[in-house]
């Protein structure tokens, strides 16, 4: 696996690019000149780990022959105040997903993904607590912490 990370404007503003030639844009922050030109780098680890739980809980639910009609999900965090480096504390994943499906298959997929699959979830827990939620149809399930 190789990324490379190429500057396309004086200040903050970097394009990354996979192997595969694809590309994520990031800034830094207005605050330090950036403007807003692309994800914050520490936005791009919090989308990495809704992707990377999400490829899992997809997965998962195929083989339970459970197939969803909608799917998102949310991350919210917080991190440390006043500190340098700033690390995430707190994060909370929540699926929502629509479509005939059973709930606790949900959960299950949800638990596998937190608890064992997902790579990006077991570099994130050595620092920060994690926790899980699903909403299925628009029922709100059990938040679990990891």
């Amino acid at each position: 696996m190789k990324i490379t990370l190429t500057r396309l404007n004086s200040d903050y503003h970097f394009e990354a690019r996979n192997d595969s030639g694809n590309t994520i844009d990031m800034d830094g922050s207005p605050d330090i000149g950036g403007q807003n030109l692309g994800a914050r780098p520490m936005q791009v680890v919090l989308m990495a780990l809704a992707g990377c739980s999400s490829i899992d809980v997809v997965s998962i639910l195929r083989k339970m022959k459970q197939e969803p009609v909608s799917y998102d999900a949310e991350v919210e965090a917080q991190r440390e105040q006043g500190k340098v480096p700033s690390l995430f504390t707190h994060i909370h994943l929540r699926f929502i997903l629509t479509g005939d499906l059973d709930p606790a298959k949900v959960e299950k997929a949800a638990r596998l993904s937190a608890e064992k699959y997902c790579s990006v979830a077991k570099i994130l827990e050595r620092t920060a607590t994690l926790s899980w939620s699903c909403v299925v149809n628009g029922v709100e399930g059990t938040r679990h912490a990891g």
